[in-house]
């Protein structure tokens, strides 16, 4: 499994979808009842209602993976053709007898040489599938562990990481049990994952035959499998968190969640005002009087380690947790991959890093590197960008290779030696650099511009410049410095966070970071071909300076709902210079330039401006010559 998430968002796209088509309160009720142990057992008109469904289809529009065909030659674009109405009937009829199309094969090759089989249903099936999976979550999000990150709204790689890091620097639990399941996710029990689904409260009889159907959905080219969820379907991952978290639940009842006669927990308020359940004190009388092992589990996905304090335990774990994983799921262990490390002599990878504890005064604390194979794949992808800007050495290509850069940088910039492993990288790669940019590039101090990546300018490394003249004006393009990266602690997740109660929502909000990497590479990709190069690079600028966000509404932008704005129109002697620029969304760029009474009206209503907001509207708007708000004549 490969845990790097070079897509990584920070805007919770999802999130906004529910309350726009406004499901949110119905998943809000499914996650209070599910929490209050209630079963369901009609969820399929709520799987085919009008908003579900419109939801889904946007959901899956935005996916990544929505221009991948099936077995039926169709992508997103074939159900675009289509009316949302026609949609809806579609889905609607579909699901009144459903037979799943056949699934594509398709091998990925891994790192050791080996492939992994990728199943991808057909675009059709993927838009029913996200319709289950949308109602589902709220219902499984009420009972699943709380130290699971694998497929979990909110939830990501460093939020396990970090849980991992806390429990070697706090607990003193110096042995880590690693276990690693062989094929999980070609291995699954049919029957036992139904028998999981009806225990969380999951019953609609309906339902239960639908899903039994995709979980049996011909593979072509391989036929009907008796076991096993296909890696690429929608429902997968959560079809694969129902099945394990069976096992975070028992792995946490031997320590964590045993109960005790007594109520030990107490609860603490810390310095920042907040409270939190303290159980310190349970867990002494649980050493003190009993015989229980302590440990506890961090898992993403099929991939999971056991925390426990001394050997002898860690053995005795390893063996329970593979008996009761061949028991109780029907799935074997790797005997090759699995295993027991000491912390403090070796070091455990997990999702890209390797930990391990070092003495520091009188105690141990973590330390943390990037891993041995991925520090090679680093290298590899590097040195492949090198030869690519060797080839094309111009704006599109430094983007291109500076956008590599910033992905491994934010995503490993949590291990605590991350600079020198970057260092070591940099060092590797330097030869290469230099035989193949030496002659198109010039070698000197990075400098970026100073709305762009100027926390790269503090570096003072030396890197390379290409100079490109446009109409007799210099312009200069600076590849980012590969050992130009500090390290930033991870932060453990807050379970307050919810998709799911109001109070979870507003912490989700608060936390919001709404630069999306996806927008950003949207923009590099597609440049306005009317535009000025200026124009075009100053975009991506914009989008960076205002975080992502509506310069009058202070909203997240979208790429279909964001438009760029001349502050100081061209047919005034404006320019594309980026202080001439502003990203507005596209309602805020209509009532700009809008000089109908009912049109001004009518976007007045639906955008709700405060008079700080309809201040700066009115400042652009005497800009481009038009009269402030509520001086429009009505056209008759």
């Amino acid at each position: 499994m490969t845990h790097f998430d070079g897509e990584k968002i920070a805007k919770k796209t999802s999130l906004r979808n529910n309350e726009y088509y406004s499901t949110q309160e119905i998943f809000d009720k499914l996650y209070k009842e599910s929490k209050a142990n209630k079963k369901f057992k009609n969820l399929m008109p709520l799987i085919v209602s009008e908003e579900n469904i419109k939801l889904a289809y946007r959901n899956v529009r935005k996916n990544k993976g929505s221009k991948t065909s099936g077995t039926n030659h169709r992508d997103i674009r074939d159900i675009s053709k289509m009316s949302i109405e026609e949609v809806i009937e579609y889905v609607r009829k579909r699901l009144e007898n459903y037979n799943p199309q056949p699934v594509r094969r398709k091998e990925i090759p891994k790192e050791n040489g080996k492939t992994r089989p990728l199943g991808i249903p057909t675009i059709e099936d993927r838009l029913i599938q996200q319709c289950i999976k949308q109602v589902l979550e709220p219902i499984c999000e009420a009972k699943f562990y709380h130290h699971s990150y694998g497929f979990r709204p909110n939830r990501s790689t460093h939020h396990a990481v970090s849980r991992a890091m806390t429990l070697m620097n706090k607990t003193k639990l110096h042995y880590v049990v690693d276990i690693d399941i062989k094929g999980f996710f070609d291995n699954v029990d049919h029957s036992k994952l139904i028998k999981q689904m009806w225990s969380l409260g999951i019953q609609d009889k309906n339902l239960i035959c639908v899903i039994n159907k995709m979980l049996k959905a011909e593979i072509k080219g391989v036929g009907v499998p008796n076991k096993g969820t296909p890696q690429g379907g929608i429902l997968s991952p959560l079809l694969a968190n129902i099945v394990l978290n069976e096992l975070d639940w028992w792995v946490s009842s031997q320590w964590e969640a045993f109960p005790t006669r007594k109520n030990y927990s107490k609860i603490r308020t810390l310095k920042s005002g907040k409270a939190y359940l303290d159980h310190s004190n349970k867990y002494r009388a649980m050493k003190e009087s009993t015989k229980l092992k302590r440990m506890f589990i961090v898992r993403y996905a099929d991939d999971f380690k056991i925390f426990c304090s001394s050997y002898e335990d860690a053995q005795k774990i390893f063996i329970a947790t593979k008996q009761w994983l061949s028991e109780r799921l029907h799935l074997e262990v790797s005997p090759d991959k699995s295993k027991i490390t000491n912390l403090r002599k070796n070091y455990t990878d997990f999702l890209g890093f390797k930990l391990k504890l070092k003495p520091k005064r009188k105690q141990f604390v973590c330390t943390s590197h990037i891993a041995d194979k991925q520090m090679e794949r680093i290298q590899n992808k590097i040195k492949e960008e090198i030869k690519k800007l060797k080839a094309e050495p111009s704006r599109k290509g430094v983007m291109r290779y500076n956008s590599v850069i910033l992905g491994q940088h934010n995503y490993y910039k949590i291990a605590s030696e991350v600079n020198t492993d970057f260092k070591i990288i940099a060092y590797r790669v330097l030869r290469k650099q230099y035989n193949q940019l030496r002659r198109r590039f010039k070698a000197t101090k990075y400098v970026g511009a100073k709305e762009k990546l100027k926390r790269y300018n503090r570096y003072k490394i030396k890197t390379y410049v290409h100079k490109v003249n446009n109409n007799k004006k210099e312009t200069t393009y600076a590849i980012l410095p590969i050992q130009a990266i500090t390290n930033k602690p991870p932060m453990n997740f807050n379970n307050d966070i919810c998709n799911y109660t109001e109070s979870g929502r507003k912490l989700i909000h608060k936390e919001l970071e709404t630069i999306s990497w996806k927008i950003l590479r949207y923009l590099r990709d597609n440049p306005v071909k009317s535009q000025t190069a200026e124009y075009n690079d100053n975009r991506i600028s914009l989008y960076s300076g205002q975080l992502g966000l509506c310069a009058i509404t202070k909203l997240p932008l979208e790429i279909e709902e964001m438009e760029v704005h001349h502050k100081k129109p061209r047919s005034k002697g404006g320019t594309d210079e980026y202080k001439n620029l502003i990203y507005v969304n596209t309602y805020v760029h209509r009532l700009i330039h809008c000089t109908s009474e009912n049109t001004e009206k009518r976007l007045m209503e639906k955008l709700k401006l405060t008079s700080e907001m309809i201040k700066k509207v009115n400042s652009l708007r005497k800009l481009c010559g038009s009269k402030k708000l509520g001086e429009v004549k009505a056209i008759i």
